[in-house]
């Protein structure tokens, strides 16, 4: 089959049936099935980096990027998946990967060839900051996923031990001091990331602002309350050495306002930055 006939449905359905898959574990447990989930979630990941390599879709559009986050999100659990057979990363990661693509697909695909950002190396210092500005956000995006998925196999955990779940029944999770350092070491790579990104995206617009309609911007003003709402995890964390599931809820509420972010397009004239 030519590549360039793999869509966006032959990766979606994969994941989907991976998930099926992970759901159908939770009721007969059996060894092939975990390794069919994984052959399916691995079958996923190959089409959906063929269809990002040949179309060559843009980062600084709003299904491009979804999708690019979705991307690092099924390797994340291609990994998971192969390292830590026993424990249920598919039946959390799955879910957000689905949606991710499922909001990319409700935004429509551009191509590279219809913008000048595409995924291309940029030769001149406008293009290599507008590519770092993008990439650095998504980077953050990643470190922020994690920290959600963590947040809720966090309060997953935590109901089951307050229910008094024996620990062969249910979801084969992670303890909860190993899923807290998954979220604080999801936060802490993210937060510096969008400092960084944040800072180029605010010079850029300071430098254009004619381009851009002024400081209301959807996307940059979405990005800021993004921010805050990490420095204050952060200041709550390791200042009140707030833990357990207050923190979950805030990264919760963190991811939900990423999506917001990712799903909000600039304001710009053709030309202005991303």
């Amino acid at each position: 089959m030519p590549l360039d006939r793999v869509t966006i449905f032959c990766f979606a359905a994969s994941y989907s049936v991976a998930w099926l898959l992970e759901l159908t574990l939770l009721l007969v447990q059996r060894p092939a099935l975990r390794y069919l989930a994984t052959l399916f979630g691995a079958a996923g990941l190959l089409a959906h980096t063929i269809y990002f390599l040949v179309q060559r879709l843009t980062l600084d559009s709003q299904a491009g990027s979804l999708l690019f986050l979705a991307w690092i999100l099924a390797t994340f659990y291609l990994y998971g998946s192969l390292h830590y057979r026993r424990l249920a990363w598919g039946l959390f990661v799955l879910p957000v990967i689905i949606g991710l693509i499922g909001l990319a697909q409700a935004f429509g695909v551009s191509s590279a060839g219809d913008s000048a950002h595409g995924v291309t190396i940029p030769v001149d210092p406008l293009q290599f900051w507008n590519l770092a500005h993008i990439a650095l956000f998504l980077l953050a995006a990643v470190g922020v996923s994690v920290a959600f998925v963590a947040s809720i196999m966090y309060l997953v955990q935590s109901r089951r031990l307050m229910t008094k779940t024996l620990p062969g029944d249910g979801v084969p999770l992670p303890n909860l001091e190993r899923l807290e350092n998954m979220n604080r070491r999801g936060i802490n790579w993210a937060f510096p990331l969008l400092t960084i990104g944040l800072i180029i995206g605010l010079v850029q617009m300071a430098q254009d602002h004619v381009q851009l309609q002024g400081w209301t911007d959807p996307r940059i003003l979405s990005t800021i309350v993004l921010w805050i709402v990490f420095a204050i995890v952060l200041y709550l964390r390791y200042g009140f050495r707030l833990r357990g599931k207050r923190v979950a809820f805030l990264t919760i509420m963190a991811f939900a306002l990423l999506l917001v972010t990712l799903v909000t397009s600039h304001q710009h004239k053709p030309g202005g930055i991303p």
